[in-house]
Order: structure tokens, then C-alpha cells, then sequence
């Protein structure tokens, strides 16, 4: 376990920002009320076996006293680097961004299942979405009852999913809940 270097924080940072915006300030400067401490600390984010994880300072100042090679996770996994060194956010890290997010999309109940399921949102499915939602720009997906069932990026614009058939993409899926469930099979 290691802070990340100057590179890694640049990536994890540039793809946080593309979900959070401005909002990226909150999750960085966010205090920490764990530990025994009276003082409230911080939250960073540390290096282990190429996740990066969302920790507390005084867990990590716990957790030195354990092996590395014995050290399984650490906080919150929200992401990992792959071996050609690019960073993916991972469905853990849903939570930091559903309490962050710049841009929103609402499923009706009727598409909720069909995303859970791994599928890209289609404009038949989309029950409200944020004004100001550039193609390309990162969104997290909520149901109409405000509950956070992933996140991926904007197929289109706000603007031209007004336009579009219903049919048409609108939100490419990275990440879903029901991710939990289709891996227990590979376990």
C-alpha cells in the first residue's frame, strides 16, 4: 500500500472529475470521523496491487502494522489501473459518485431491470436527465426513487435527446449493481 504518484493521481483525478465536476473538492476535502482520534482527519487515496482505494488517514496508519502480502483491501475500492496503465472507476465507487454527481439520468421502472442486466440506456427507458449534459460527459444513473444503479458515459447531448426516437442510445453503461450478481458465477 502506497500514496499514489504524481501520474496515477493526475488519472484518477481527471476520471473523477468527469462524473463529480467541481463537486471533486468535496470527496478530496471530506473529513474523516474514523478512529480514536478526537481530531477529524482526511480521506486519501492509496496504491495496492493496482486498486485504488478511498481510505481514511487513520486507517491507513493502522493498517501499516499488517504485511503487504497479507493486506487483502483497504477503505473503498473505487478503481484500478490495467496493465497498459489506464484507470477504471469499478461499481464500488458508485457511492462517492451518486453523493457528488454533476450530471444525472432517472430510469423508469419499466428500463431499471433492463440496465441492471448490463444494457445501455435507450431513450424509452430515460425518465428525467440534468440539463447541460455535453455528449461524452460522465453520468450517474439513478432510479425515479433516487437510488444509484450505476454510472457510464452520455451518448448524446441533452439537447439532442430531446430530438431523438426512442430507440436511440443515450447513456453508454460502464458500471451497474447487478454487476454483484453476474460475478458470482466466475467465484
Amino acid at each position: 500500500m502506497r500514496p499514489l504518484d504524481e501520474s496515477e493521481t493526475t488519472q484518477v483525478f481527471e476520471k473523477l472529475f468527469k462524473f463529480t465536476g467541481n463537486n471533486l473538492k468535496n470527496i478530496v476535502e471530506s473529513p474523516s470521523h474514523e478512529g480514536p482520534d478526537q481530531n477529524p482527519g482526511r480521506y486519501c487515496f492509496r496504491l495496492h496491487k493496482n486498486r485504488v482505494y478511498y481510505v481514511s488517514e487513520s486507517l491507513v496508519k493502522r493498517a501499516t502494522n499488517i504485511k503487504r502480502e497479507n493486506l487483502v483491501a483497504l477503505g473503498t475500492n473505487i478503481g484500478k489501473f490495467t496493465k497498459s496503465g489506464k484507470f477504471h472507476l469499478t461499481i464500488q465507487a458508485l457511492n462517492l459518485l451518486a453523493a457528488n454527481a454533476k450530471h444525472k439520468v432517472w430510469l423508469k421502472p419499466t428500463s431499471e431491470m433492463s440496465f441492471l442486466y448490463g444494457n445501455d440506456v435507450i431513450k424509452g427507458g430515460l425518465g428525467r436527465i440534468t440539463d447541460n449534459i455535453n455528449a461524452y460527459d460522465g453520468v450517474v444513473v439513478f432510479s425515479m426513487s433516487d437510488v444509484p444503479l450505476g454510472f457510464g458515459i452520455a451518448a448524446k447531448s441533452t439537447q439532442d435527446c430531446r430530438k431523438m426516437d426512442p430507440n436511440g442510445l443515450v447513456v453508454i453503461r460502464q458500471a451497474d449493481t447487478g454487476e454483484y450478481l453476474r460475478s458470482q458465477e466466475e467465484i
